[in-house]
């Protein structure tokens, strides 16, 4: 079918790119609308859909212009390496589970690299170039941002409170009135489907509602940079989207995840791209040292709370299985079990320590999973080369702005996630579990995220025309 194995995989190549557009294009969609293309009474609608090219175009041309920054250079230093393979991964099928539509994309390196300068060159490329397009794309969205009331097309239950929609959506009385809504209509929809099956509501009965101990909602984290363009470009503060619907703006959402993934990508640890640069800037005896501190560093700020003194689990389940996956973590980071144990112990302690005394403090969980990528997956050394002459000044002057870069474009915390409890708006989450990381709360409900809603029963959502029927129905258990 193919004439050689390059061809088939140009043909992956070219297959992967047009998936993964389709498909951040369907997450652009439903992140803008807040919809689902499959679940609800109102879909998202074909025009609507194409809207989402607002989003997937420019996030899809950042990461593009990336991973072709680190392609021209390996090809201007004769380094053998394919075109980018992307990643397309979209979960909108599925009630209740939001994606970007893309994990990214790589591409695979197939020579020896055989100096400190080709490494730094082609790993500071991609970032960079992709640096510049996210600039572009901040500053077309921050000098391009709508008017305030365009956030009623998203949720239009918003305009009952005006502009100051913000001081009342954001607490419980108002996510406990929208459990609630849905708790009716399931209600309905069980008490019709209870009327086709028995011909009468005898015996029906449906459980009373009990609103949630407390209700979780996510928003985005800052940086230094998006700080920066609000104050440069943004006259009136109060224009800029609230943090907890920026996903709803293609391009500052799109520019969030470019700052992200760039960030990301710029750490000074092992082979990535940052370690790349910090190799080339230091050499290798000492970015062995700085990769180890820098990841000690890392994982503790990332499981701090996980092991706090204040809120231990029942005969310290919990605890046990954290420091379990912080001796994991450090698979890569020594050959010896012993050692492993020790600097897990190391960790564990330490974080103990410093919540015994500050018990509220918290770093962000968030980010365990990438340091066990690094620490058991990925491996946070840098290998050897055979030329080790050091870089000259041009490039070092470069490799220490490309760690600004990432400095600016650091957020600590991501992805925050807020718990919302009776007679406050905003509540940090309660100290999190190693079998919680990924989701804090154990009443997480993302209702500010598309193709979801808090359910008080399996029921789906019909009609809200007949909720009033049956809302005075006996209570009871259904037969």
């Amino acid at each position: 079918m193919f004439k050689d194995k390059e061809e088939k995989t140009k043909i992956i190549q070219i297959g992967l790119f047009i998936v993964t557009l389709i498909v951040t294009t369907f997450a652009g969609a439903e992140w803008m609308t807040g919809k689902s293309l499959f679940y609800g009474e109102n879909t998202i609608s074909q025009s609507e859909l194409l809207n989402g090219l607002k989003f997937s175009v420019p996030f899809l041309l950042i990461l593009t212009v990336h991973e072709f920054g680190h392609y021209f250079m390996a090809q201007y230093h004769k380094v053998k390496v394919t075109l980018p393979f992307y990643i397309p991964l979209w979960l909108g099928f599925l009630p209740g589970f939001p994606s970007l539509g893309s994990m990214g994309a790589f591409i695979k390196i197939q020579d020896i690299i055989d100096s400190r300068k080709k490494y730094f060159d082609i790993g500071i490329a991609g970032p960079l170039a992709g640096f510049v397009v996210a600039l572009l794309v901040l500053v077309y969205a921050f000098t391009h941002l709508p008017e305030r009331e365009s956030i009623y097309k998203i949720h239009p239950d918003y305009e009952a409170y005006g502009l100051d929609y913000a001081e009342h959506v954001y607490t419980y009385e108002h996510y406990m009135n929208q459990h609630h809504d849905f708790y009716l209509e399931d209600r309905v929809q069980d008490s019709l489907a209870y009327l086709e099956e028995h011909g009468n509501f005898e015996n029906w009965g449906y459980p009373a509602f009990e609103p949630w101990p407390s209700y979780t909602s996510t928003s985005l984290g800052g940086n230094l940079l998006f700080s920066f363009f609000e104050y440069l470009f943004v006259s009136d503060p109060k224009q800029v989207p609230n943090k907890y619907e920026l996903a709803h703006y293609p391009w500052l959402f799109a520019g969030f995840l470019a700052l992200f993934f760039t960030s990301l990508n710029l750490l000074p640890i092992g082979q990535l791209d940052g370690g790349h640069i910090l190799y080339g800037l230091i050499g290798y005896k000492q970015h062995r040292l700085v990769s180890q501190v820098l990841y000690i560093g890392f994982l503790f700020y990332a499981g701090l709370g996980m092991a706090n003194p204040h809120h231990l689990s029942e005969s310290m389940f919990n605890e046990l299985i954290y420091l379990g996956f912080l001796f994991l973590c450090f698979t890569k980071f020594t050959s010896k079990n012993r050692d492993k144990l020790m600097y897990a112990l190391g960790i564990f302690s330490a974080q103990m320590a410093l919540n015994l005394f500050y018990p509220a403090l918290e770093g962000y969980s968030g980010w365990l999973l990438f340091a066990f990528l690094l620490g058991r997956v990925l491996g946070i050394y840098h290998p050897p080369v055979m030329i080790n002459q050091p870089l000259d000044m041009k490039r070092k002057v470069l490799g220490w702005i490309s760690l600004g870069v990432f400095i600016i474009s650091f957020s600590p915390k991501p992805f925050n996630v807020v718990e919302i409890k009776p007679q406050s708006k905003e509540v940090k989450s309660e100290t999190p579990s190693i079998l919680s990381a990924m989701n804090p709360s154990p009443y997480f409900t993302r209702i500010d995220i598309p193709n979801s809603r808090p359910l008080a029963s399996i029921s789906s959502i019909n009609s809200g025309e007949e909720i009033s029927v049956l809302e005075d129905s006996p209570e009871g258990s259904k037969n």
